[in-house]
């Protein structure tokens, strides 16, 4: 009895132990990059993301996340999506501007008032119009910022004039929208921005209000002028290896999706907590903020107007209908009106 036990038992081992390897075999895994600094939010959003991916799958999916920098930069973000440095990927449009061109519709000053009415926008945009320049990947969830504001080291900006001749971060298309301000528009990555402004480099930045604590400028800035009127937001995206993608099973497919979709709607809350966030810290620092009367908005409206007909031509000039670039404009506005009245029936909190 005892000589027949033994082999019996190394059989049911030898069965577990095959099982398990099997299971670890089949685990899929893959690579998350993010340039933002790890203890962003958004990074740190990023990671839920990864982490509940792995939750959702009961481990069949394992993300290993590089936030940082540390595996791509911002600007070589989307190549290295589609060549496979990573597998899931996150960065923003204006990095690499010429590459999104319908997308950067969102570039334009078109009055966002905040960054959760601005991402439930670009996802209805996205949705709806569904721009083939993203076909070579597969996206998980676009979101577009709060409205950028002024924010300034040593001139205080009450008016257009005071703008004239300032050295302004901005990328993208915003560089267009900063010199019909009168402003030099300086395209630097976000990771250089605060050395640039620390050393007076940069006179200022045009961002969002949030980078005023996750960026840490609130430490050197000391004037923010509140632009919001004009409504111009940066829309990032969370992207995936298109190939990867097509290799997932199904039942897995279904679970990044609607993971996605929670996620999409975790960064729109963050739009708003972040600005308040970078709001109160610049003004627990002593910080001046410099609102703008109405009429001296109506000055700015008026100045980056011409910025939206440089847009429409410009896509003309690449093969598109001036009705369709009404189309994208109008419906955008539309989708303004609805989100932010929903914002307001929702009692979101929001910056402005």
């Amino acid at each position: 009895m005892k000589k027949g036990i033994v082999p019996c038992v190394l059989s049911v081992v030898f069965f577990f132990v095959g099982v398990f390897s099997c299971s670890a075999a089949d685990v899929i895994k893959l690579k998350a990059a993010n340039y933002l600094p790890t203890t962003h939010k958004m990074s740190l959003l990023t990671e839920r993301f990864c982490q509940e991916i792995k939750k959702r799958t009961n481990g069949r999916v394992e993300i290993t996340y590089y936030p940082g920098g540390t595996l791509l930069s911002p600007v070589k973000m989307f190549n290295g999506i589609t060549t496979g440095i990573a597998d899931i990927g996150v960065s923003h449009i204006q990095y690499t501007r010429g590459r999104f061109p319908v997308t950067e519709v969102f570039d334009l000053p078109l009055g966002f008032p905040s960054g959760w009415v601005a991402t439930h926008v670009s996802s209805d945009f996205y949705d709806k119009f569904k721009p083939t320049e993203w076909d070579g990947v597969h996206m998980l969830y676009i979101n577009t910022s709060g409205p950028l504001i002024l924010q300034t080291i040593s001139k205080p900006v009450r008016t257009l004039a005071d703008l004239k001749g300032l050295k302004i971060r901005g990328a993208g298309r915003m560089t267009e929208t900063l010199k019909a301000l009168g402003a030099v528009p300086m395209p630097l990555e976000m990771p250089d921005v605060y050395e640039a402004l620390r050393r007076a480099v940069l006179d200022g930045i045009m961002v969002d209000l949030s980078t005023l604590k996750y960026w840490k400028f609130a430490e050197v800035v000391n004037y923010v002028t509140p632009t919001w009127q004009l409504g111009t937001g940066i829309t990032f995206y969370c992207v995936m290896n298109k190939n990867k993608w097509n290799a997932l099973p199904a039942d897995i497919q279904k679970i990044f999706t609607e993971t996605a979709a929670d996620a999409k709607e975790w960064q729109a809350a963050l739009w708003n907590e972040m600005d308040i966030d970078g709001r109160d810290v610049f003004k627990a620092k002593g910080g001046q903020i410099i609102p703008l009367s109405e009429a001296e908005a109506a000055k700015w409206i008026k100045a980056v107007d011409p910025v939206i007909g440089t847009y429409k031509k410009e896509m003309v000039s690449q093969g598109f209908k001036a009705a369709d670039v009404d189309k994208w404009i109008d419906f955008i506005k539309g989708r303004i009106a609805y989100w932010k009245a929903e914002e307001l029936q929702r009692k979101i909190p929001t910056p402005f």
